[in-house]
């Protein structure tokens, strides 16, 4: 059909109207297309700071480009958690064991001897929900309070400090983190170009980077990792008096790690590791504890710590400002449905109860607004607080109404208040010290698109935790850096990296550089480029014992509680001194599995049956955290001929663990030159005879032996075959 002429002007009016608007784009975005924008267009002048009330004060709310930065990155991932979507969890209690009364009114932290129930989920930050448990990262340890005034949350990791402090940089480093976003590569690892292109620029992430190289990134177990609340948050009294606080969680069972190799093993055979571990421990009631442990800092000596408590990036030496144990976190009940719970649990540091209150570290104040807003897309609507997981002990009341998967029914015609159509009054606090009041803080002016000077100093707490450190635990973080620097594959970024680390430590940087094929670190270089500030802090003591994962000298009387011990066996195998030592082994916590070539039962020397619990091919050594070999002729040679059961030995030995070997069983270790004669045995390898008066002696040094949890510094271990 012909158009009319009509519509051919319309047509040519709006043809030219879009040509106008392309022109009209073209020249506002001369000389900016190269600049950082928002969804609307607008230039961002600072992409490193969110807007605060005074240089040291709250992020305020009227900053739309941190708002939409976050809101964009929060709703990225349907349904999975942006981050810590690999979690599992626990049900059980928090009893106070010490009366905070003085500094804080939360209702839970005043009687000594109250308990209140917990949910508590860990988890890894990384890696998608299908990804490995075992992977070098940070881990959440996040505990929901059911208090009488409400859910308290204390979302925090097991590591003090984070990698940026300012939250208007949460979304560049979690991008940086996952897998590239062309290829999707690679999984639940920071060993990547982005990653590292990222930090090298960042010079503020190079402490936290410390810790994540450590061994503190590869935890044994959940169950043996310490928690943190990271910020600095405020408790307040009955008083109004505010003091500083800073949250600690201490394992029971002591802080222990994987060894690298055996972390990358175990995420193959077994990539459900540590949800596994926590499940089974609770299973058969040996209940996970931790201690709380408070730094309380008065508001007058914050001043003069020597760097600033509103910086995530900071850590408080313990030499400090001790940390004052009162109360205990026992988990005791594994959830009955993953998914009700462990998946739909939703956390948010904005759940505070009365007599607790934030700080103005600008990470933590991002993080206020940020993980609502998450749980929005994650659970589908504003209601995800009464899914039964997180509804709290005590009732709520308010006006709130409908909204999507809303569960309560609300009677009567009055949503709004005030109102004189229901009593006029409902839910309202009596005007006193009932109900949550925040710290009534003075705060400066003006506001300010700009970092604090006292948050410049990135690397003098880097070196301090480096130099706390034992010599093992130094080379560890060395070989950390330098394997994930060799999958690096821009040569520039490798460099940057170790630019860096010349201001943590001049040996380590070189160290570091040698591996990975670059020129030596030049500190100048990194001098020299944007964000980096020459600024270096003095700390009163130049280490902290805290900080190391090395145990102490004297095991702690639970010191193998839990541990799991594999016992190597096959036909002929001679069962009195084994038997001895695995009584012994249970008296003191631990668990035994007998491993052979097929399961059903093997004859001992005496001709009884030995229920066998594992083969050869469907576990390995690094599910263990010790291994026997018991005597017999027969079955030692049995074994010295089975290339699994050889592989078993070496490969316990190669990642340090602690080995038993009674009489002939010490043929497994021949080809590290141990015969049942040579000395001195290597670190951690106890040996004896099927001579009755060695049994009780043999079973006291092994369990020694496993209690010092690795022998790190077991010579010639990078020569065994495994």
């Amino acid at each position: 059909m012909a158009q009319s002429k009509g519509e051919a002007q319309r047509k040519s009016k709006a043809g030219e109207g879009a040509a106008s608007k392309q022109k009209q784009l073209e020249t506002f975005s001369q000389g900016t297309e190269n600049m950082l924008t928002t969804n609307q267009g607008v230039v961002i002048a600072d992409n490193h700071n969110s807007l605060k009330a005074g240089i040291r004060g709250p992020s305020l709310l009227e900053d739309f480009i941190l708002r939409e930065k976050i809101t964009h990155f929060d709703h990225e991932r349907i349904p999975e958690r942006v981050v810590h979507a690999r979690g599992s969890a626990a049900h059980g209690y928090f009893e106070l064991s010490k009366s905070m009364q003085e500094y804080t009114r939360a209702d839970f932290l005043q009687e000594a001897g109250s308990r209140t129930p917990v949910f508590v989920r860990f988890s890894t930050v990384a890696g998608s929900r299908g990804s490995a448990d075992t992977v070098r990262d940070v881990r959440g340890f996040s505990v929901k309070f059911y208090t009488r005034e409400g859910n308290y949350d204390l979302v925090g990791n097991n590591m003090p400090v984070f990698f940026i402090q300012d939250a208007i940089k949460f979304p560049d480093l979690v991008h940086a983190l996952k897998p590239e976003p062309h290829h999707e590569m690679p999984q639940a690892s920071s060993a990547h170009d982005t990653f590292w292109d990222f930090v090298s620029l960042m010079p503020e992430t190079t402490h936290m980077l410390m810790w994540v190289m450590s061994d503190r990134a590869i935890p044994r177990s959940l169950r043996m990792m310490e928690g943190f609340g990271v910020h600095t948050f405020r408790m307040i009294n009955a008083h109004g008096v505010s003091h500083f606080v800073k949250f600690h969680w201490k394992p029971k069972l002591g802080k222990h790690a994987l060894a690298w190799d055996e972390a990358q093993k175990i995420a193959g055979k077994d990539a459900d590791f540590h949800r596994r571990d926590l499940w089974e421990a609770i299973a058969q009631g040996n209940f996970p504890e931790w201690e709380l442990g408070l730094q309380l800092i008065p508001e007058a000596k914050a001043a003069s710590l020597g760097f600033d408590l509103l910086d995530p990036t900071k850590l408080i030496p313990e030499e400090m400002v001790p940390v004052q144990i009162v109360g205990k976190l026992v988990l005791n009940r594994n959830p009955d449905n993953f998914f009700s719970e462990t998946e739909q649990v939703a956390f948010h540091p904005g759940h505070v109860v009365p007599g607790i209150d934030f700080s103005n570290d600008p990470l933590l104040q991002g993080r206020l607004f940020s993980y609502t807003d998450t749980q929005l897309s994650r659970l589908g609507g504003p209601n995800f607080h009464e899914i039964p997981i997180n509804k709290g002990v005590c009732p709520f009341h308010n006006f709130q109404r409908d909204g999507m998967h809303r569960m309560l029914l609300n009677k009567g015609q009055v949503s709004y208040e005030p109102n004189s159509l229901a009593s006029g009054a409902e839910f309202r606090a009596d005007g006193g010290q009932q109900g949550f009041h925040s710290y009534a803080e003075e705060l400066e002016s003006p506001k300010i698109r700009r970092r604090s000077p006292s948050f410049d100093d990135h690397f003098s707490q880097a070196s301090f935790f480096y130099n706390s450190l034992s010599s093992v635990e130094r080379d560890h973080i060395a070989a950390a850096f330098q394997f994930e620097l060799s999958k690096v594959e821009t040569v520039a970024i490798r460099q940057r990296v170790v630019d860096n680390l010349a201001h943590v430590d001049s040996k380590l940087a070189r160290k570091v550089a040698e591996a990975i094929g670059i020129a030596s670190p030049d500190a100048k270089a990194a001098a020299g480029r944007a964000g980096f500030r020459d600024v270096r802090g003095k700390l009163p003591v130049e280490s902290s014992p805290a900080l190391s994962m090395e145990p102490p000298a004297t095991p702690a009387s639970n010191a193998i509680s839990t541990r799991k011990v594999a016992i190597l066996v096959a036909g002929g195998v001679e069962i009195g001194a084994m038997r001895v030592i695995q009584q012994a082994l249970h008296d003191a916590g631990a668990t035994t599995k007998i491993v052979s070539d097929r399961l059903g039962f093997v004859a001992t020397s005496s001709g009884q049956q030995l229920a066998v619990d594992h083969t050869f091919t469907n576990t390995a050594s690094i599910m263990f955290d010790a291994v026997m070999v018991p005597g017999g002729a027969a079955s030692a040679q049995a074994l010295a001929r089975n290339g699994d059961a050889v592989h078993f030995a070496l490969e316990a030995f190669k990642h340090c663990k602690a080995i038993c070997v009674i009489g002939e069983g010490v043929e497994l270790l021949s080809s590290l030159g141990v015969t049942a004669d040579s000395t001195p045995l290597p670190e951690g390898v106890v040996r004896g005879k099927n001579d009755p008066t060695t049994r009780v002696p043999m079973a006291q040094d092994f369990i020694a032996a496993i209690g010092r949890h690795r022998h790190w510094t077991r010579a010639n271990v990078d020569a065994v075959p495994a």
